[in-house]
């Protein structure tokens, strides 16, 4: 039952990574091109309720991770919150995420965030499902230009890392930079803000 339970949460999370807590990718570009004084805003998916490894839990994963990242840095938050997910089990949610990556669909997403054109910097973060972000997540990158600005992925994962997000930021906003990509077990996330607040310090944002 154990392996199969792991089974499950790797193939929902993507390729199974190394054993490492916390993955920091940079680009070419490096983490000097961060405009740390500049205005920034997280937008980030995550999913309450049923999570593999923490449970049926009020707040998801990568949630208490932003909130740690608007605590430390002031940041702005866009929450992309669609009821498509809402009480779905950890298995049938699976099974559901896997089918809209292989049909390309994009789920619609609710709100929008404020004028885009006030923020140097966006984090972006989300759960790794299937290898990369939630579908829903590419619906908010085709909507939303955010080519030119300083991009930041960042996600929750049980076994992945970052799996594909960084190049598929890149490949959503060809003409951003893409740098400083972190990545935090799911169950750590609620001891992990010392890790959030490192790999912050490491970018710029506190000092």
């Amino acid at each position: 039952m154990v392996a199969a339970a792991l089974l499950m949460s790797v193939a929902c999370n993507g390729t199974q990574k190394s054993d490492t807590n916390v993955n920091q990718r940079e680009d070419s570009q490096g983490t000097a091109a961060i405009k740390t004084d500049g205005k920034a805003l997280v937008v980030f998916f995550s999913h309450a309720g049923e999570n593999y490894s923490v449970g049926n839990v009020k707040t998801g994963n990568t949630k208490v991770v932003a909130d740690y990242i608007t605590e430390l840095t002031g940041a702005d938050q866009f929450e992309i919150k669609t009821d498509k997910y809402d009480g779905m089990a950890y298995k049938p949610l699976c099974d559901l995420a896997k089918e809209e990556q292989e049909k390309g669909e994009l789920p619609p997403f609710e709100g929008e965030p404020a004028s885009l054109d006030q923020y140097d910097t966006v984090f972006i973060g989300g759960p790794v499902w299937w290898g990369t972000y939630p579908q829903v997540m590419f619906s908010f990158f085709k909507k939303y230009d955010l080519n030119g600005k300083t991009l930041i992925p960042f996600t929750t994962h049980e076994g992945s890392g970052l799996g594909n997000c960084v190049d598929d930021v890149k490949e959503a906003y060809p003409n951003a930079v893409v740098t400083g990509a972190f990545s935090l077990y799911g169950h750590e996330v609620r001891t992990g803000k010392d890790k959030v607040e490192k790999w912050l310090k490491k970018l710029g944002f506190i000092k």
